[in-house]
């Protein structure tokens, strides 16, 4: 659709938009690398007057308010971030021809499932973090900018920012023995292999209204199993005991089955999805954890 494209990447200090960054030099596009100090997408004139100066015609849109349990007290900033600016981003890619592709989350269905999750399975959020980024999807289909899409993902994971990879490897080093919930049930997302993913598609991505697809790494576990390959891969001497999430007490209400069907993505762009084990490997060699 474009020669070429001058994309406009939010929430870049975070796990995807720091990934989307180093894979950046990749690609034959131009980058405007932004976060909330640089640009406030809760208002509409500031990404308006963005776009226009910089002729954006691409967004990949990366900032979310993704403390789960915090939300469930700060439900205005929540709400802001997550609903709001996308109703900022959706009009401002409407009115300006701008191709938009936004990240959600596993945490609008409920987990009750019994099978993989599809694109137009009955969503039901039990969290306010769940709720505000099915709202703000909702908007997105909504308003309906051309050419744009919304990616579901779970459990993401990167070399950058905080995450459940770094948060094990860091209490593994300083504990002989930590307790990981074993009935809670998805699959993990590196960071780098969804960016990746996104950069190869937008030159293709063309579609009347918005669609939904749903992204992870291939295969599935438990958080325990999780935590369980994260230790033997990083070479690292801690027992890792199966507990239930009932034992884990927190303030949001997680799905306990989010496994994520891809076979609407994988279908419609020709993608090939990496192994779980495979990506944590990758980024456990970045690391420099697995020796």
């Amino acid at each position: 659709m474009y020669r070429v494209f001058n994309i406009l990447v939010t929430g870049a200090s975070g796990q995807l938009g720091s990934e989307i960054r180093e894979l950046s030099s990749n690609y034959e596009y131009n980058f405007f690398f932004t976060n909330k100090d640089e640009l406030d997408i809760t208002h509409e004139s500031s990404i308006s007057d963005f776009a226009k100066q910089n002729n954006i015609n691409t967004i990949i849109n990366c900032a979310a308010y993704t403390a789960v349990d915090k939300a469930e007290d700060e439900i205005e900033i929540a709400t802001k971030i997550n609903y709001y600016a996308l109703n900022n981003l959706a009009r401002v890619s409407r009115n300006n021809n701008i191709k938009l592709v936004h990240i959600s989350t596993d945490y609008v269905f409920d987990g009750k499932n019994y099978r993989p999750y599809i694109e137009t399975d009955t969503t039901n959020p039990q969290s306010i973090y769940g709720q505000t980024k099915l709202d703000g999807e909702k908007e997105l289909l909504e308003i309906n900018p051309i050419n744009s899409i919304i990616i579901r993902t779970s459990w993401l994971y990167s070399s950058f920012g905080n995450n459940f990879v770094k948060t094990m490897l860091r209490l593994a080093n300083t504990h002989d023995e930590l307790g990981v919930i074993y009935d809670q049930v998805g699959t993990p997302t590196y960071a780098r292999d969804l960016a990746k993913t996104i950069l190869d598609i937008l030159p293709i991505i063309n579609n009347k209204d918005v669609e939904i697809f749903n992204y992870s790494n291939e295969g599935v576990l438990s958080w325990y199993d999780f935590a369980k390959e994260i230790i033997k891969m990083a070479k690292i001497e801690c027992t890792i005991k199966p507990i239930e999430t009932k034992e884990y007490p927190t303030a949001a209400t997680r799905p306990h089955y989010s496994l994520l069907n891809k076979s609407k993505i994988k279908d419609y762009y020709r993608i090939v999805i990496p192994f779980w084990k495979d990506s944590l490997k990758e980024c456990l060699v970045k690391l420099g954890e697995k020796r």
